[in-house]
């Protein structure tokens, strides 16, 4: 026997995306479930990095989902752009009046799955063999197996996909109906997790001949860094001494700054490419976040822009439940591609800009050299960094 739940939104994926669409929903309230193959600890305990726009920000605080990010996450006012050995400030603040807030992805899921748990949500997480019906039907579904291995279905007015990169809600839309977009990277990130003071107050992102570098935090006592990377590395193959005197050298320069080092507890490779899926919508089957779109970490537009999609999602679901609007619905893939492929292009400019490409030849150095001189030395080019990386306005939120 398959127990049945009626709601309005059913939505496949319980990470950042998935609790904020079932968050703002409630805040109209409009009823979801969610469900998630991942436990919750699961989700807690994989270890992301994050750095949220101020939009973000205010989209988390304004709702109501809490103020842990205002007194914990670290406001960072700029950036250091670093090449030739030296460090070039771009001034978030100065130049549009917005910071970037350094704040993990991990803490902004349990600010969600706290508050979906403080406001009564429905929220199933460890379920299994997850797969979902009738996206073109009135009634469309999810079916899966609970943490018992009984057999439940969810039956929603509407279907949304935010079940990350390997959706399989993405699928649902016809081969025929469906693009793909895709742009592959010969390159990955080295990440550790390193116990040691700051090396600087804020991201330093570093140009060298031996390749990216990128110099962040996490606390007063645990950093994150990352160096660029075959794909292929063996993450096993690199002693902690080696890991930092490569750190050391590709931040090395004739302004003496270096980097303050310590055991390092945790090392991973992170692989990435640019992936854009159109359409965003088939039938009553919406996607959102990275089941539709994955960028690049180096402009950190991923969260982000998974958070800007339910933003809008959540209002045009609204006028199509509260107005029986259903044609509120074409609006939402036009505005949110819109964002996605602005962020597809700041992601790979700044990625092609500061990596070491493949094959590269002297000019290409020096031409990236000239691009970093002129970024950095024009308030034209350091304002549209800043406006990209701090995030696009959008327009005002509901209050709760």
């Amino acid at each position: 026997m398959t127990t049945i739940t009626n709601t309005t939104v059913g939505i496949v994926g319980g990470g950042p995306a998935g609790l904020m669409l079932s968050h703002l929903l409630a805040v109209a309230g409009i009823d979801s479930v969610v469900v998630d193959d991942r436990t919750r600890t699961e989700i807690e305990n994989t270890v992301r990095a994050g750095i949220l726009e101020a939009g973000s920000v205010r989209l988390l605080t304004d709702t109501g989902v809490g103020d842990r990010v205002l007194r914990e996450a670290i406001a960072h006012q700029g950036i250091d752009l670093r090449f030739g050995g030296e460090n070039h400030r771009i001034d978030f603040k100065g130049l549009v009046g917005e910071s970037a807030w350094l704040y993990p992805q991990t803490d902004v899921f349990i600010d969600l799955a706290n508050a979906r748990n403080r406001d009564g949500g429905d929220v199933r997480f460890g379920v299994s063999d997850t797969r979902v019906l009738d996206v073109t039907g009135d009634r469309p579904g999810i079916c899966y197996a609970d943490a018992d291995g009984v057999g439940r279905e969810v039956r929603c007015d509407y279907l949304v996909g935010a079940d990350g990169s390997r959706s399989i809600c993405r699928f649902e839309i016809p081969e025929s109906l469906r693009t793909h977009y895709f742009r592959e990277y010969p390159f990955a990130w080295y990440g550790i997790l390193a116990e040691a003071p700051k090396s600087a107050p804020e991201l330093v992102y570093t140009h060298s001949a031996r390749g990216f570098a990128l110099i962040s935090q996490r606390t007063e006592t645990l950093q994150r860094m990352y160096f660029q990377c075959d794909p292929e590395e063996d993450v096993n193959a690199w002693s902690d001494d080696r890991i930092w005197a490569e750190l050391q050298a590709r931040v090395a320069g004739p302004d003496g700054f270096t980097l303050a080092e310590g055991p390092i507890t945790d090392k991973a490779i992170l692989r990435f490419r640019s992936f854009v899926a159109e359409p965003m919508r088939y039938g009553r089957l919406l996607l959102a976040g990275d089941a539709t779109h994955t960028v690049p970490p180096t402009g950190a537009k991923g969260l982000n822009l998974a958070l800007a999609d339910v933003r809008v999602l959540a209002e045009v679901l609204e006028r199509a439940v509260r107005r029986k609007d259903a044609g509120a619905l074409d609006e939402y893939g036009p505005w949110a591609l819109a964002r996605v492929w602005k962020a597809q292009h700041f992601s790979y400019w700044m990625t092609t800009m500061l990596h070491a490409l493949p094959g590269a030849t002297d000019f290409d150095l020096r031409r990236q050299l000239g691009e970093l001189e002129s970024v950095s030395g024009s308030v034209a080019g350091s304002t549209y960094l800043a406006e990209a990386y701090t995030g696009w306005p959008s327009p005002p939120i509901r209050q709760p």
